[in-house]
């Protein structure tokens, strides 16, 4: 166990975790943050490495959502074609800005899926997302500087 949290391998594993945690697995990463964080690790870099590898995990499943969308809404959610045009009337006009809560357990990958099935322009959703994964992990950060 203590070679996980070794200076070589914190970083990357911290990075590898954040990744995962942004696709439809099931993982966290907060823990291992707040245990780099709480340990010797930089603050600062510890939030940039967690947020770079959860927003390229959401960036792959916006890629999942956009390449096999059509699969996924016909297949599996198996909706018409008036579905899919009101599900898109109302992504189109309030759905980019969920974005914002891509870090939330649970709707956080499935929005960023979502945002790929309705082309949400690349760099909108870029910027939204990782808006919402920094300063989620600054929060958690912050948070844990802060403990006794």
């Amino acid at each position: 166990m203590t070679d996980f949290f070794s200076p070589e391998l914190g970083y990357t594993a911290l990075f590898f975790l954040s990744f995962l945690a942004a696709t439809i697995l099931p993982l966290g990463s907060e823990w291992l943050l707040i245990a780099m964080v709480a340990g010797s690790y930089e603050p600062a870099s510890s939030v940039l490495v967690a947020t770079a590898g959860n927003t390229l995990g959401a960036c792959t499943t916006y890629a999942i959502g956009i390449w096999g969308g059509a699969y996924i809404i016909h297949h599996i959610l198996r909706m018409d074609e008036a579905a899919q045009a009101k599900a898109q009337r109302f992504y189109s006009r309030w759905g980019s800005w969920s974005l914002l809560l891509s870090w939330v357990p649970v709707i956080g990958d499935p929005l960023c899926l979502v945002g790929g099935i309705a082309r949400v322009r690349f760099p909108l959703f870029l910027l939204l997302v990782l808006i919402g994964k920094f300063a989620r992990y600054a929060l958690l950060a912050w948070i844990t500087l802060q403990a006794p």
